[in-house]
């Protein structure tokens, strides 16, 4: 078709033209723009609430103005500010064990971490311990970890991560719910041993490494840190070493209860240990005043204009710590390169008015506990609800890339959206190549899945190239000082993650209907229950 002569002969006719809907065009040297500010020394690794964080959100604040969004905090601006509290251990913690007829205190970081308390100035408690596998309590999931096992008054037990085969999302969720599962059942205290893989992972001198910063969580008007789970006086994780002899004390080595774990679906059974133990700590607070940077664009259609789509990405990083040459943890990649393409996302989404209203996130406190997340999921500064998320953390752009990762995308009804999306980017969509890692709890976008919202966390996938470039950054740059602008950025990639999830955030907009949890999901029946479902696709 000649579409000049068509389009001269509806001129001359005077009938009217429909506009062509133009392609976004997605700016490599935009992206890399925004990684240059906010991965700047200057900024000092934007810890939250230091002068470095403040700086990047009046950025970020400063380009939604300049897109045209409407500030959605409650007093008017752009800000939703909260108090975040650092803790730090006062002194050395004391960890003593009591099996055998004799007592062996821990203190050495060598061999014990303690997290320290949001809520208690100072711990101490003493009681009973029983070994409780992996410390999962769901028996309509086939995890009975708890049969038998009087725990309560007591100190559980348990192994990090999940039993090996489990799908690597439910997994995820049931380790990160072990102490609220451990309270539930009356327990008062947590102490963590991690297994064969945590271990090959993680070695606990790296575990060491990056345990020297403050515990952070966010503070309500009562004066008082949020805690999910208030009955959990304390707890602790302990290296495998120094764990041994506790074991050995019960009849149970530990290294056969380890072997256990590492095999596909292994189930370490639970036993009440012949030790009692008593946890003590002290600690020193810091509250101080961050902010997660909020925007909306309303939407074109009054139907459903109250229907927000989100898009977050966290803008915090670990700041100045550490002992080495260079303390400066800019991070480039985590996450100035997630909210960098964000905010290119949001400025070709601010053109196209869709139907739903969107809702734009920087959030402060990732690092520290998804605190910013939390604490806007919790307390939602949109006049509508928001029904479903797009989040985007550290999309790593050393490589041009072929294949995304949808996490969560299994689960809802988003997942098409992003497989079409991906489609119309020229790239494909994989399952997760990291099921070890537990990704799905770790961002922004699980505390909006907690509160009953689907989401979708995409990062960079490991076709061609992908693995050996994803896998070194984890290796040698994720959180440490290297993660800066000397990396090898291919900002074409940039562009093209950004343009990927345009097309996301565009579909679910423009929708007809809003995202829905799938039936069969697990996430959608056990956060939203009373949520309208839409039917398990057809595998």
């Amino acid at each position: 078709m000649n579409v000049k002569l068509l389009v001269s002969a509806l001129l001359l006719s005077g009938a009217a033209v429909p506009a062509l809907a133009e392609e976004p065009v997605f700016d490599a040297q935009a992206v890399r723009a925004h990684v240059t500010f906010l991965a700047d020394d200057l900024l000092e690794g934007r810890d939250t609430g230091s002068r470095g964080y403040d700086i990047a959100a009046s950025y970020v604040a400063s380009q939604f103005i300049a897109l045209g969004l409407k500030p959605a905090a409650a007093d008017g601006s752009f800000f939703q500010k909260l108090t975040v509290r650092e803790a730090r251990l006062d002194g050395a913690p004391k960890l003593a064990l009591t099996y055998g007829g004799k007592e062996t205190v821990l203190s050495d970081t060598a061999q014990l971490l303690v997290r320290p308390s949001l809520t208690d100035a100072k711990v101490s408690f003493e009681a009973p311990l029983v070994f409780a596998g992996f410390g999962f309590d769901r028996p309509d999931l086939g995890f009975n970890d708890y049969k038998g096992l009087d725990v309560k008054g007591k100190i559980v037990v348990v192994l990090t991560g999940f039993p090996k085969g489990t799908p690597s999302e439910l997994g995820a969720h049931l380790n990160s719910d072990k102490a609220m599962m451990a309270m539930k059942r009356g327990a008062i205290g947590v102490i963590s041993v991690p297994t064969i893989e945590d271990t090959a992972r993680r070695p606990w001198d790296k575990r060491v490494a990056i345990s020297d910063g403050p515990a952070k969580g966010w503070v309500g008007a009562d004066g008082r840190a949020f805690s999910r789970t208030p009955g959990i006086k304390g707890g602790a994780t302990l290296n495998p070493d120094a764990a041994a002899p506790l074991f050995a004390a019960s009849g149970k080595p530990l290294a056969k209860i380890l072997a256990e774990a590492n095999r596909t679906g292994g189930k370490p059974k639970g036993f009440a240990m012949k030790a009692r133990a008593s946890l003590s700590y002290a600690q020193t607070w810091k509250d101080v005043v961050s902010e997660n940077v909020v925007a909306m664009l309303p939407g074109s259609d009054p139907r459903v204009a109250d229907e927000f789509i989100a898009m977050t990405a966290h803008l915090d990083h670990i700041g100045v710590h550490g002992k080495g040459e260079d303390t400066l943890h800019n991070g480039a990649m985590d996450n100035a390169s997630g909210v960098a393409t964000m905010i290119e996302v949001a400025r070709a989404v601010a053109k196209e008015k869709p139907r739903r209203s969107v809702m734009f996130a920087a959030l402060t406190g990732e690092e520290g506990g998804l605190i910013g997340s939390d604490y806007l999921a919790r307390n939602p500064v949109v006049k509508g609800e928001v029904t479903g998320l797009v989040n985007f953390d550290m999309p790593v752009l050393t490589y041009m890339f072929s294949d995304v990762v949808a996490f969560g995308a299994e689960n809802s009804t988003m997942g098409k959206v992003v497989a079409e999306a991906a489609t119309k980017a020229g790239i494909k969509l994989s399952p997760d190549p990291m099921p070890e890692e537990g990704l799905f709890t770790r961002s922004d976008h699980y505390r909006f899945v907690q509160q009953g919202v689907p989401a979708v966390f995409m990062m960079t996938g490991f076709e061609g190239p992908g693995e050996k470039a994803f896998r070194s950054f984890l290796k040698d740059h994720y959180h440490q000082p290297s993660d800066d602008l000397k990396l090898p950025f291919n900002w074409d990639a940039g562009a093209l993650f950004a343009k990927v999830n345009y097309y996301t955030v565009m579909g679910l907009a423009n929708g007809a209907e809003r995202p829905k949890w799938y039936a069969g999901s697990f996430f959608g029946k056990e956060f939203a229950p009373r949520a309208a479902k839409a039917a398990d696709p057809v595998k």
